[in-house]
Protein backbone atom coordinates (compact mmCIF):
# COMPACT_ATOMS: atom_id res chain seq x y z
CA UNK A 1 0.00 0.00 0.00
CA UNK A 2 1.17 3.54 -1.28
CA UNK A 3 0.60 6.52 0.63
CA UNK A 4 0.42 9.86 -0.84
CA UNK A 5 2.11 12.61 0.74
CA UNK A 6 0.27 16.23 1.03
CA UNK A 7 1.93 19.42 -0.01
CA UNK A 8 2.27 20.12 3.66
CA UNK A 9 4.22 16.34 4.86
CA UNK A 10 6.38 17.10 1.87
CA UNK A 11 7.75 20.04 3.13
CA UNK A 12 8.01 18.54 6.94
CA UNK A 13 9.76 15.95 5.94
CA UNK A 14 12.51 17.57 3.85
CA UNK A 15 12.76 20.26 6.64
CA UNK A 16 12.82 17.52 9.14
CA UNK A 17 15.67 15.68 6.87
CA UNK A 18 17.97 19.04 6.71
CA UNK A 19 17.68 18.79 10.34
CA UNK A 20 18.86 15.32 10.75
CA UNK A 21 21.83 15.82 8.58
CA UNK A 22 22.64 18.60 9.93
CA UNK A 23 22.70 16.44 13.91
CA UNK A 24 24.26 13.64 11.80
CA UNK A 25 27.21 15.88 10.64
CA UNK A 26 27.53 17.66 14.03
CA UNK A 27 27.45 14.28 15.87
CA UNK A 28 30.63 13.19 13.13
CA UNK A 29 32.17 16.01 13.77
CA UNK A 30 32.32 16.12 17.91
CA UNK A 31 32.93 12.62 18.12
CA UNK A 32 36.36 11.48 18.16
CA UNK A 33 38.21 8.78 16.45
CA UNK A 34 38.91 5.70 18.73
CA UNK A 35 42.51 6.31 18.12
CA UNK A 36 42.00 9.59 20.14
CA UNK A 37 39.47 8.87 22.88
CA UNK A 38 42.15 9.84 25.79
CA UNK A 39 41.16 9.84 29.48
CA UNK A 40 37.65 9.04 30.29
CA UNK A 41 38.17 12.20 32.75
CA UNK A 42 38.88 14.38 29.87
CA UNK A 43 35.59 13.23 27.77
CA UNK A 44 33.24 16.03 26.97
CA UNK A 45 31.01 12.83 25.57
CA UNK A 46 31.11 9.39 26.23
CA UNK A 47 32.11 7.53 22.88
CA UNK A 48 29.28 5.00 23.47
CA UNK A 49 26.22 7.28 23.86
CA UNK A 50 27.50 9.48 20.65
CA UNK A 51 27.49 6.42 18.44
CA UNK A 52 24.05 5.54 20.20
CA UNK A 53 22.70 8.58 19.01
CA UNK A 54 24.47 8.45 15.53
CA UNK A 55 22.55 4.97 15.40
CA UNK A 56 18.93 6.79 16.01
CA UNK A 57 20.12 9.81 13.81
CA UNK A 58 20.54 7.41 10.77
CA UNK A 59 17.36 5.31 11.73
CA UNK A 60 15.48 8.44 11.68
CA UNK A 61 16.80 9.15 8.40
CA UNK A 62 16.10 6.19 6.95
CA UNK A 63 12.58 6.43 8.06
CA UNK A 64 12.34 9.64 6.37
CA UNK A 65 13.60 8.40 3.23
CA UNK A 66 10.45 5.62 3.77
CA UNK A 67 7.75 8.30 4.13
CA UNK A 68 9.20 10.23 1.44
CA UNK A 69 8.86 6.93 -0.97
CA UNK A 70 12.59 5.99 -1.76
CA UNK A 71 12.71 2.97 -2.93
CA UNK A 72 16.04 1.61 -0.52
CA UNK A 73 16.55 4.19 2.30
CA UNK A 74 20.28 4.26 4.02
CA UNK A 75 22.20 3.25 0.68
CA UNK A 76 25.39 4.86 0.98
CA UNK A 77 24.96 5.72 4.00
CA UNK A 78 27.81 5.02 6.74
CA UNK A 79 28.62 4.99 10.19
CA UNK A 80 31.55 6.83 11.13
CA UNK A 81 33.36 8.59 13.87
CA UNK A 82 35.13 10.35 11.58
Amino acid sequence: MTMSLGDADERYLRSLEVEVDADIELNAANTPDEDDLGSPADWLLDPVEAQEEAVELHSLHDAIAVLEGDEEPGAGSTLSSS
